[in-house]
Protein backbone atom coordinates (compact mmCIF):
# COMPACT_ATOMS: atom_id res chain seq x y z
CA UNK A 1 0.00 0.00 0.00
CA UNK A 2 1.04 3.51 -0.81
CA UNK A 3 -0.36 7.38 0.23
CA UNK A 4 0.00 10.89 0.08
CA UNK A 5 -2.46 12.37 1.77
CA UNK A 6 -3.12 15.38 4.32
CA UNK A 7 -2.15 12.93 7.33
CA UNK A 8 1.61 12.09 6.10
CA UNK A 9 3.15 10.08 2.65
CA UNK A 10 3.38 6.71 4.12
CA UNK A 11 0.98 4.08 5.58
CA UNK A 12 2.46 4.08 8.83
CA UNK A 13 2.39 7.82 9.13
CA UNK A 14 -1.28 8.23 7.77
CA UNK A 15 -2.19 5.45 10.36
CA UNK A 16 -0.69 6.78 13.29
CA UNK A 17 -2.31 10.47 12.78
CA UNK A 18 -5.70 8.83 12.57
CA UNK A 19 -5.27 6.75 15.94
CA UNK A 20 -3.87 9.67 17.78
CA UNK A 21 -6.47 12.19 16.03
CA UNK A 22 -4.18 14.68 14.54
CA UNK A 23 -5.63 16.44 12.69
CA UNK A 24 -4.25 17.28 8.61
CA UNK A 25 -7.28 19.85 8.21
CA UNK A 26 -5.96 23.70 8.19
CA UNK A 27 -7.72 27.40 6.80
CA UNK A 28 -6.85 27.45 3.31
CA UNK A 29 -3.88 30.67 2.73
CA UNK A 30 -4.85 33.30 0.77
CA UNK A 31 -3.22 32.33 -2.22
CA UNK A 32 -5.39 29.10 -2.81
CA UNK A 33 -8.65 31.34 -1.87
CA UNK A 34 -9.16 34.21 -1.22
CA UNK A 35 -13.06 34.20 -0.89
CA UNK A 36 -16.13 36.10 1.13
CA UNK A 37 -15.76 33.39 4.00
CA UNK A 38 -12.89 31.21 5.70
CA UNK A 39 -12.36 28.36 4.19
CA UNK A 40 -10.62 24.50 5.29
CA UNK A 41 -9.01 22.05 3.26
CA UNK A 42 -7.11 18.97 3.90
CA UNK A 43 -3.57 19.71 2.71
CA UNK A 44 -0.61 17.91 1.24
CA UNK A 45 2.82 19.13 2.20
CA UNK A 46 4.19 18.47 -1.17
CA UNK A 47 7.33 19.29 -3.12
CA UNK A 48 7.43 17.76 -6.36
CA UNK A 49 11.40 18.75 -6.16
CA UNK A 50 11.51 15.86 -3.76
CA UNK A 51 10.95 13.34 -6.71
CA UNK A 52 11.44 14.49 -10.21
CA UNK A 53 13.53 17.33 -11.53
CA UNK A 54 11.60 20.29 -12.13
CA UNK A 55 10.95 20.06 -16.53
CA UNK A 56 9.66 16.46 -15.31
CA UNK A 57 7.43 17.70 -12.65
CA UNK A 58 5.85 20.26 -15.08
CA UNK A 59 4.70 16.92 -17.10
CA UNK A 60 2.23 16.25 -14.58
CA UNK A 61 -0.53 17.66 -12.57
CA UNK A 62 -0.36 17.86 -8.99
CA UNK A 63 -3.01 14.62 -9.27
CA UNK A 64 -1.11 12.86 -11.56
CA UNK A 65 1.89 13.69 -8.96
CA UNK A 66 0.30 12.39 -6.10
CA UNK A 67 -1.18 9.08 -8.18
CA UNK A 68 2.80 8.20 -9.16
CA UNK A 69 4.36 8.63 -5.69
CA UNK A 70 1.47 6.73 -3.90
CA UNK A 71 1.44 4.26 -6.22
CA UNK A 72 5.08 3.82 -6.46
CA UNK A 73 5.45 3.10 -2.64
CA UNK A 74 2.97 0.69 -2.83
CA UNK A 75 5.30 -1.29 -5.54
CA UNK A 76 7.79 -1.03 -3.47
CA UNK A 77 6.17 -2.01 -0.51
CA UNK A 78 4.59 -5.00 -2.13
CA UNK A 79 8.35 -6.01 -3.62
CA UNK A 80 6.87 -6.33 -6.72
CA UNK A 81 9.23 -7.10 -9.83
CA UNK A 82 8.11 -7.97 -13.18
CA UNK A 83 9.46 -9.72 -15.84
CA UNK A 84 8.13 -8.54 -19.60
CA UNK A 85 5.91 -11.65 -19.89
CA UNK A 86 4.42 -10.41 -16.34
CA UNK A 87 4.33 -7.16 -17.22
CA UNK A 88 1.85 -7.99 -19.91
CA UNK A 89 -0.99 -9.58 -16.79
CA UNK A 90 -0.09 -6.79 -14.63
CA UNK A 91 -2.45 -3.61 -15.21
CA UNK A 92 -3.37 -0.05 -13.63
CA UNK A 93 -7.31 0.35 -12.54
CA UNK A 94 -7.39 4.09 -11.46
CA UNK A 95 -9.84 6.22 -9.82
CA UNK A 96 -10.76 10.11 -10.16
CA UNK A 97 -13.48 12.55 -10.30
CA UNK A 98 -11.82 15.61 -12.11
CA UNK A 99 -8.53 14.43 -12.75
CA UNK A 100 -6.34 17.32 -13.47
CA UNK A 101 -8.01 19.98 -12.35
CA UNK A 102 -5.73 22.12 -11.36
CA UNK A 103 -4.06 22.11 -15.00
CA UNK A 104 -7.45 23.07 -16.12
CA UNK A 105 -8.23 25.59 -13.48
CA UNK A 106 -4.72 27.15 -14.96
CA UNK A 107 -5.78 26.86 -18.29
CA UNK A 108 -8.59 28.83 -18.29
CA UNK A 109 -7.32 31.69 -15.89
CA UNK A 110 -4.67 31.86 -18.39
CA UNK A 111 -6.93 31.99 -21.37
CA UNK A 112 -9.65 34.75 -19.67
CA UNK A 113 -6.91 36.67 -17.08
CA UNK A 114 -3.70 35.85 -18.98
CA UNK A 115 -2.64 36.79 -22.60
CA UNK A 116 -4.77 33.79 -23.72
CA UNK A 117 -2.79 31.69 -24.39
CA UNK A 118 -2.67 28.15 -22.80
CA UNK A 119 0.31 25.26 -22.45
CA UNK A 120 0.58 23.08 -25.22
CA UNK A 121 0.64 20.41 -22.97
CA UNK A 122 -2.90 21.40 -20.98
CA UNK A 123 -4.81 18.40 -22.93
CA UNK A 124 -2.41 15.41 -21.29
CA UNK A 125 -2.22 16.97 -18.44
CA UNK A 126 -5.46 17.69 -17.51
CA UNK A 127 -7.30 14.91 -19.20
CA UNK A 128 -9.12 12.30 -17.05
CA UNK A 129 -6.36 9.16 -17.85
CA UNK A 130 -3.66 11.40 -17.39
CA UNK A 131 -2.94 9.45 -14.11
CA UNK A 132 -3.49 6.13 -14.94
CA UNK A 133 -1.52 6.33 -17.82
CA UNK A 134 1.52 7.83 -16.32
CA UNK A 135 1.23 5.09 -13.38
CA UNK A 136 1.33 2.30 -16.16
CA UNK A 137 4.30 4.20 -18.38
CA UNK A 138 6.65 4.79 -15.22
CA UNK A 139 6.35 1.40 -14.12
CA UNK A 140 6.06 -0.42 -17.00
CA UNK A 141 2.53 -1.94 -16.37
CA UNK A 142 1.16 -3.19 -20.01
CA UNK A 143 -1.85 -5.31 -18.94
CA UNK A 144 -5.16 -4.11 -18.36
CA UNK A 145 -5.56 -0.36 -18.02
CA UNK A 146 -8.69 1.56 -16.57
CA UNK A 147 -9.61 4.81 -15.64
CA UNK A 148 -12.96 5.05 -13.68
CA UNK A 149 -14.84 8.28 -12.72
CA UNK A 150 -17.16 7.62 -10.32
CA UNK A 151 -17.44 11.11 -8.22
CA UNK A 152 -16.38 10.09 -4.52
CA UNK A 153 -16.67 6.61 -5.35
CA UNK A 154 -14.31 6.72 -7.99
CA UNK A 155 -11.17 4.53 -6.30
CA UNK A 156 -13.39 2.38 -4.25
CA UNK A 157 -14.83 1.21 -7.28
CA UNK A 158 -11.23 0.97 -9.09
CA UNK A 159 -10.16 -1.22 -6.29
CA UNK A 160 -13.69 -3.80 -6.72
CA UNK A 161 -13.23 -3.75 -10.40
CA UNK A 162 -9.42 -4.48 -9.95
CA UNK A 163 -10.33 -7.30 -7.40
CA UNK A 164 -13.03 -8.59 -10.32
CA UNK A 165 -10.62 -8.41 -13.23
CA UNK A 166 -8.20 -11.00 -11.42
CA UNK A 167 -10.65 -13.28 -9.94
CA UNK A 168 -12.12 -13.48 -13.48
CA UNK A 169 -8.21 -14.44 -14.83
CA UNK A 170 -7.94 -10.91 -16.54
CA UNK A 171 -4.83 -10.10 -15.06
CA UNK A 172 -2.45 -11.21 -12.21
CA UNK A 173 -1.09 -7.98 -10.71
CA UNK A 174 -3.19 -4.84 -10.73
CA UNK A 175 -2.51 -1.38 -8.89
CA UNK A 176 -5.39 0.05 -7.95
CA UNK A 177 -6.78 3.13 -5.87
CA UNK A 178 -7.25 6.72 -7.03
CA UNK A 179 -5.85 10.26 -6.76
CA UNK A 180 -7.33 14.00 -6.56
CA UNK A 181 -6.52 17.27 -5.96
CA UNK A 182 -9.65 19.56 -6.09
CA UNK A 183 -8.23 22.19 -3.52
CA UNK A 184 -8.16 24.86 -6.03
CA UNK A 185 -10.28 28.33 -6.40
CA UNK A 186 -12.97 27.30 -8.99
CA UNK A 187 -13.54 24.66 -7.43
CA UNK A 188 -13.89 25.82 -3.86
CA UNK A 189 -16.31 28.77 -5.29
CA UNK A 190 -18.28 25.49 -6.77
CA UNK A 191 -19.12 23.62 -3.38
CA UNK A 192 -19.50 26.32 -1.65
CA UNK A 193 -22.42 28.03 -3.75
CA UNK A 194 -23.52 24.26 -3.31
CA UNK A 195 -24.05 25.22 0.79
CA UNK A 196 -22.01 21.60 0.75
CA UNK A 197 -18.60 23.21 2.53
CA UNK A 198 -17.93 23.50 6.34
CA UNK A 199 -16.19 27.03 7.35
CA UNK A 200 -13.83 27.33 9.98
CA UNK A 201 -14.35 26.42 13.36
CA UNK A 202 -14.05 29.76 15.15
CA UNK A 203 -12.10 27.92 18.03
CA UNK A 204 -9.83 25.60 16.27
CA UNK A 205 -9.98 25.18 12.11
CA UNK A 206 -8.20 22.05 12.48
CA UNK A 207 -11.48 20.53 13.99
CA UNK A 208 -13.62 21.90 11.16
CA UNK A 209 -15.26 18.31 9.96
CA UNK A 210 -17.39 16.97 12.24
CA UNK A 211 -18.62 13.46 11.10
CA UNK A 212 -21.97 12.44 13.30
CA UNK A 213 -21.92 15.58 15.21
CA UNK A 214 -25.14 17.18 15.77
CA UNK A 215 -23.14 20.99 15.09
CA UNK A 216 -21.44 19.25 12.21
CA UNK A 217 -21.50 22.02 9.05
CA UNK A 218 -20.58 20.27 6.15
CA UNK A 219 -17.32 18.22 4.02
CA UNK A 220 -13.75 19.52 4.23
CA UNK A 221 -12.33 19.55 0.80
CA UNK A 222 -9.01 17.07 0.93
CA UNK A 223 -6.37 16.07 -1.72
CA UNK A 224 -4.45 13.45 -1.83
CA UNK A 225 -3.72 9.78 -3.68
CA UNK A 226 -3.91 5.93 -2.20
CA UNK A 227 -2.49 3.14 -4.25
CA UNK A 228 -3.00 -0.72 -3.53
CA UNK A 229 -1.20 -3.69 -4.95
CA UNK A 230 -3.70 -6.35 -5.92
CA UNK A 231 -2.61 -9.86 -6.63
CA UNK A 232 -3.90 -13.48 -6.88
CA UNK A 233 -3.02 -15.42 -4.15
CA UNK A 234 -1.16 -18.15 -6.10
CA UNK A 235 0.79 -15.49 -7.43
CA UNK A 236 1.62 -13.66 -3.87
CA UNK A 237 2.08 -16.78 -2.02
CA UNK A 238 4.76 -18.16 -4.80
CA UNK A 239 7.17 -14.90 -4.50
CA UNK A 240 6.38 -15.12 -0.62
CA UNK A 241 5.09 -11.42 -0.45
CA UNK A 242 3.47 -9.85 2.32
CA UNK A 243 -0.22 -10.00 2.01
CA UNK A 244 -1.84 -7.39 4.63
CA UNK A 245 -5.50 -8.77 3.72
CA UNK A 246 -7.65 -10.43 1.17
CA UNK A 247 -10.18 -8.38 -0.46
CA UNK A 248 -13.51 -10.51 -0.02
CA UNK A 249 -16.22 -8.70 -1.54
CA UNK A 250 -17.29 -5.63 -4.20
CA UNK A 251 -20.41 -4.33 -4.21
CA UNK A 252 -22.04 -1.67 -6.15
CA UNK A 253 -25.19 0.06 -6.74
CA UNK A 254 -26.63 2.59 -8.27
CA UNK A 255 -29.70 5.15 -6.19
CA UNK A 256 -31.33 5.49 -9.36
CA UNK A 257 -33.20 8.50 -7.25
CA UNK A 258 -31.62 11.46 -7.23
CA UNK A 259 -28.43 13.31 -8.71
CA UNK A 260 -26.90 14.60 -5.66
CA UNK A 261 -29.38 13.34 -2.68
CA UNK A 262 -28.31 10.20 -1.08
CA UNK A 263 -30.34 7.66 -0.58
CA UNK A 264 -30.78 4.54 1.95
CA UNK A 265 -31.63 1.81 -0.63
CA UNK A 266 -28.94 2.03 -3.06
CA UNK A 267 -26.66 2.10 -0.04
CA UNK A 268 -27.93 -0.67 1.61
CA UNK A 269 -27.94 -2.77 -1.74
CA UNK A 270 -23.90 -2.02 -1.90
CA UNK A 271 -23.48 -2.87 0.92
CA UNK A 272 -25.37 -6.58 1.06
CA UNK A 273 -24.25 -7.19 -2.12
CA UNK A 274 -20.11 -7.03 -0.84
CA UNK A 275 -21.63 -8.89 2.16
CA UNK A 276 -22.90 -11.57 -0.37
CA UNK A 277 -19.71 -11.91 -2.61
CA UNK A 278 -17.48 -12.13 0.39
CA UNK A 279 -20.02 -15.00 1.87
CA UNK A 280 -19.89 -12.93 5.07
CA UNK A 281 -22.74 -12.34 7.58
CA UNK A 282 -23.50 -8.98 8.54
CA UNK A 283 -22.37 -9.84 12.31
CA UNK A 284 -18.74 -11.37 10.82
CA UNK A 285 -17.67 -7.52 10.44
CA UNK A 286 -15.67 -6.24 12.65
CA UNK A 287 -15.55 -2.73 11.95
CA UNK A 288 -17.02 -0.30 9.09
CA UNK A 289 -15.15 2.36 7.72
CA UNK A 290 -18.04 5.15 7.02
CA UNK A 291 -18.46 7.23 4.41
CA UNK A 292 -19.21 9.96 6.80
CA UNK A 293 -18.33 12.82 4.88
CA UNK A 294 -20.09 15.27 7.97
CA UNK A 295 -23.03 16.47 6.20
CA UNK A 296 -26.47 17.00 7.73
CA UNK A 297 -28.36 14.79 4.87
CA UNK A 298 -25.35 12.25 4.14
CA UNK A 299 -24.44 11.28 7.79
CA UNK A 300 -27.86 10.49 8.29
CA UNK A 301 -28.84 8.33 5.58
CA UNK A 302 -25.75 6.29 5.93
CA UNK A 303 -26.61 5.59 9.22
CA UNK A 304 -30.01 4.18 8.38
CA UNK A 305 -28.66 2.54 5.94
CA UNK A 306 -26.10 0.72 8.49
CA UNK A 307 -29.14 -0.08 10.36
CA UNK A 308 -30.92 -1.26 7.33
CA UNK A 309 -28.34 -4.38 6.56
CA UNK A 310 -27.26 -4.60 9.92
CA UNK A 311 -30.21 -5.21 12.17
CA UNK A 312 -29.77 -6.17 15.54
CA UNK A 313 -25.62 -6.40 14.73
CA UNK A 314 -25.76 -2.44 13.85
CA UNK A 315 -25.45 -0.63 17.72
CA UNK A 316 -22.43 -3.50 17.95
CA UNK A 317 -20.37 -2.83 15.27
CA UNK A 318 -17.19 -0.24 15.65
CA UNK A 319 -17.87 2.55 12.71
CA UNK A 320 -16.08 5.37 12.27
CA UNK A 321 -15.19 8.26 9.43
CA UNK A 322 -11.48 8.87 9.31
CA UNK A 323 -13.01 12.37 7.04
CA UNK A 324 -12.93 14.19 10.48
CA UNK A 325 -8.78 14.31 10.11
CA UNK A 326 -8.01 13.58 6.10
CA UNK A 327 -11.16 15.48 4.64
CA UNK A 328 -13.14 14.01 1.77
CA UNK A 329 -10.32 12.94 -0.69
CA UNK A 330 -13.46 12.93 -3.31
CA UNK A 331 -12.49 10.75 -6.51
CA UNK A 332 -9.15 9.30 -3.86
CA UNK A 333 -11.40 9.00 -0.79
CA UNK A 334 -12.52 5.10 -1.62
CA UNK A 335 -8.88 4.05 -1.57
CA UNK A 336 -7.54 6.23 1.10
CA UNK A 337 -10.30 5.11 3.32
CA UNK A 338 -9.98 1.38 1.91
CA UNK A 339 -5.73 1.35 3.05
CA UNK A 340 -6.95 3.55 6.64
CA UNK A 341 -9.86 0.06 7.36
CA UNK A 342 -6.88 -2.95 6.23
CA UNK A 343 -4.37 -1.11 8.67
CA UNK A 344 -6.94 -1.18 11.37
CA UNK A 345 -7.30 -4.84 10.21
CA UNK A 346 -3.40 -5.71 10.65
CA UNK A 347 -2.83 -3.04 13.56
CA UNK A 348 -6.01 -4.53 15.49
CA UNK A 349 -6.90 -0.47 16.20
CA UNK A 350 -10.02 0.83 15.17
CA UNK A 351 -9.43 4.90 14.36
CA UNK A 352 -12.05 7.23 15.99
CA UNK A 353 -14.28 9.38 14.74
CA UNK A 354 -12.82 12.20 16.00
CA UNK A 355 -14.23 15.92 17.14
CA UNK A 356 -17.21 13.46 18.32
CA UNK A 357 -18.35 15.46 21.22
CA UNK A 358 -22.04 16.67 20.42
CA UNK A 359 -23.57 13.39 18.84
CA UNK A 360 -26.28 13.81 16.66
CA UNK A 361 -29.60 11.64 18.31
CA UNK A 362 -30.30 10.95 14.32
CA UNK A 363 -26.89 9.07 14.30
CA UNK A 364 -27.10 6.68 16.75
CA UNK A 365 -24.72 3.83 16.18
CA UNK A 366 -20.93 3.26 18.16
CA UNK A 367 -18.91 5.42 15.92
CA UNK A 368 -15.88 5.09 18.05
CA UNK A 369 -16.05 8.63 19.26
CA UNK A 370 -12.08 10.50 19.81
CA UNK A 371 -10.37 7.37 21.04
CA UNK A 372 -9.13 4.71 19.02
CA UNK A 373 -9.94 0.77 20.20
CA UNK A 374 -8.00 -2.13 20.30
CA UNK A 375 -10.16 -5.16 18.50
CA UNK A 376 -9.10 -8.05 16.67
CA UNK A 377 -10.87 -7.95 13.22
CA UNK A 378 -11.98 -10.57 11.06
CA UNK A 379 -13.34 -8.30 8.54
CA UNK A 380 -13.59 -4.85 7.36
CA UNK A 381 -15.68 -3.18 5.53
CA UNK A 382 -15.38 0.69 3.68
CA UNK A 383 -18.06 2.49 2.18
CA UNK A 384 -17.97 5.16 -0.55
CA UNK A 385 -21.26 6.59 -1.94
CA UNK A 386 -20.50 9.54 -4.79
CA UNK A 387 -22.96 11.90 -6.54
CA UNK A 388 -25.07 10.82 -9.35
CA UNK A 389 -26.28 7.80 -6.57
CA UNK A 390 -22.84 5.69 -7.15
CA UNK A 391 -22.35 3.23 -4.56
CA UNK A 392 -19.09 1.16 -4.06
CA UNK A 393 -18.71 -0.97 -0.52
CA UNK A 394 -15.88 -2.97 -0.32
CA UNK A 395 -15.15 -6.07 2.25
CA UNK A 396 -12.02 -7.54 3.38
CA UNK A 397 -11.11 -10.07 5.74
CA UNK A 398 -7.61 -11.21 6.81
CA UNK A 399 -6.17 -14.14 4.77
CA UNK A 400 -5.33 -17.37 5.28
CA UNK A 401 -3.76 -19.41 2.91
Amino acid sequence: MGIVSPLGQSVCEFFDALVTSRSGIRRIPESVYAGPSALVGGLVEFDPAAHWPPHQAAQYDRATQFALVAAREAIRDASLELSDVESRRAGVYWGTGLGGASTIEESYRLLHLGNGRVRPSSVVLGMNNAAAGNISIANGLRGPVLNVSTACSSSAASIGEAYRAIKAGYADVIVAGGSEALVTYGNLRAWDAMQALAHADATDPARSCKPFSANRRGLVLGEGGGALVLESADRAERRGARIYAEVAGYGNAGDASHISRPDVDGQARAMRAALAEANLRPADIGYINAHGTATVVGDVVETNAIKTVFGDDARSVPVSSTKALHGHLMGATGAVEMIAAIAALAHEVVPPTAHLECPDPACDLDYVPNEPRRLRLPAVMSNSFGFGGMNAVLVARRYSN
